[in-house]
């Protein structure tokens, strides 16, 4: 058998192997529930604005810019909050700003579309959820070899261990794909059914800048929520990438997958609780965790770490992932499994 077809087949075997346990079921039902809820949610917030917004202004005079106006106010209230540090009110203040751009240059961000929720949903879970689906894919994809014996299977067939980890590494490729399009797809689906409406030919503007403390809209540009969606799950991908290598590192130097999955999900909780904490501390934006909200970058909100940027977090996790990768392979190649 060639390399190339013996590669295939290892390959084909460890993505079989995900599909035999069932996970890719856990995630699409995770997938569904947790969609169907915020969907739900949100179009129940919308309506109640609606409500409040047709109590006081008739409705032959609504437009979604009245909407807008009213939520400028909700946020101008909030400023006032004594529960609200200074990060939130600058946060906030930045929101209002935003909002005013919209209202000025007709771009319409209040009605719910099924395009708008799948980029927001998304937003939302790119810190935690996102990881914790990757982490269900790849937690036992060497650790529960390891504790079962199974791997000797592979090692008695005169496999390379580099080519056994290779294939597990792809095949985690393959499907932390999948999972990306499978947000995608059934957040888009389901919203649509909530919402009725699409909202993928609408224009999306992206670009804003914290320039001391302001946001700057010299540099914003318009394109289509296509275009958009494609941006962020880009994005989303390379995180998931990212997530998935650093799981499986962990899951070659431990034998127990839930010590996998518990290292690795202390590390993300960890992660927020220093960003919370400790975001004067110089080190803490280099911790991968702090560099996961990648898509923050494109919506001009307020970063809590002075310093980072769109390329700056990217280098990072393709750090973290590179060593991270390195680590796994180097210690798989050493490590006494026969024993």
């Amino acid at each position: 058998m060639r390399v190339g077809e013996s590669m295939y087949v290892l390959i084909r075997n460890e993505v079989l192997k995900i599909l035999l346990k069932k996970k890719m079921i856990l995630i699409i039902a995770l997938l569904i529930l947790f969609i169907s809820l915020f969907s739900y949610g949100q179009k129940y917030v919308y309506e109640q604005n609606m409500s409040r917004l047709e109590a006081s202004v008739p409705s032959t005079e609504y437009d979604w810019k009245s909407l807008a106006k009213q939520q400028i106010n909700d946020l101008e209230r909030r400023i006032g909050s004594p529960y609200i540090d200074e990060e939130g009110i600058r946060s906030i203040q930045i929101e209002i700003e935003q909002l005013n751009y919209f209202i000025e240059n007709d771009i319409n961000p209040v009605t719910p579309t099924a395009a708008r929720f799948t980029v927001e949903f998304i937003d939302q879970a790119i810190v935690m959820f996102i990881p914790l689906l990757i982490i269900i894919l790849a937690a036992d994809i060497v650790s529960g070899e390891l504790s079962n014996r199974t791997i000797k299977v592979l090692l008695t067939r005169a496999v390379p261990r580099w080519k056994i980890l290779f294939s597990k590494l792809m095949a985690l490729m393959i499907m932390s794909t999948l999972v990306v399009l499978l947000v995608a797809v059934i957040s888009t689906l389901i919203s649509g059914f909530f919402f009725g409406r699409w909202g993928f030919n609408e224009p999306v503007t992206t670009g804003f800048r914290l320039v001391n403390d302001a946001l700057n809209s010299n540099y914003v540009i318009r394109v289509s929520r296509v275009s958009y969606m494609i941006l962020v799950y880009s994005l989303t991908w390379f995180v998931s990438v990212v997530i998935a290598s650093i799981t499986l590192m962990i899951s070659v130097l431990v034998q127990s997958t839930a010590s996998a999955i518990g290292i690795v999900m202390s590390a993300l909780i960890g992660g927020q609780f220093l960003q919370f904490f400790l975001s004067d501390w110089v080190l803490v934006k280099y911790f991968f965790v702090s560099n996961l909200s990648l898509t923050k970058y494109l919506t001009g909100n307020y970063q809590q770490i002075e310093g980072m940027s769109l390329i700056f977090s990217v280098i990072v996790l393709g750090v973290w992932a590179v060593v991270s990768l390195a680590v796994g392979f180097y210690v798989f190649l050493k490590k006494d499994i026969l024993v």
